[in-house]
């Protein structure tokens, strides 16, 4: 798979966990098994192969490395996933982003900018965010 290449829907969603783990350039061990967890047992990701997931991120490590990768990333997003699921793949972003209890200011950014280019209602965000958040607390 290479990064003209079209998602399926699942791999977008997929590929929007992937860049917010990327975004600050350390991948955590946390966030990844907060991406496969979340592959292995939600609904959306029923018949989907987890052999993706290393092509999906291979594309958006690929995409991260372009002048306009992340513009090219979400305009894959968006051709592949219905609307329906922008908030979907938002929620899951802020799960990847809470996992390892530390929220860099990229991952905070690129959440930003993908609430801008998914069209993510503010106030809809905030409920998202404040959900990750309480899931994600530690004693």
């Amino acid at each position: 798979m290479n990064a003209t290449a079209a998602l399926t829907a699942q791999d977008a969603l997929v590929a929007i966990m992937v860049a917010v783990s990327a975004s600050d350039e350390d991948i955590r061990t946390a966030e990844l098994v907060k991406i496969t967890s979340t592959v292995n047992h939600l609904p959306v990701f029923g018949d989907y192969d987890a052999d993706q997931i290393g092509k999906v991120s291979g594309v958006v490590f690929e995409l991260f490395t372009q002048e306009d990768g992340l513009d090219a990333l979400f305009g894959l997003v968006r051709d592949a996933l219905p609307e329906r699921l922008y908030e979907t793949a938002y929620a899951l972003a802020c799960d990847v982003a809470a996992a390892d209890g530390d929220i860099a200011q990229s991952e905070l950014r690129l959440l930003e900018e993908m609430r801008y280019e998914l069209n993510i209602d503010r106030l809809h965000a905030a409920a998202i965010e404040r959900g990750a958040r309480a899931r994600h607390l530690t004693l």
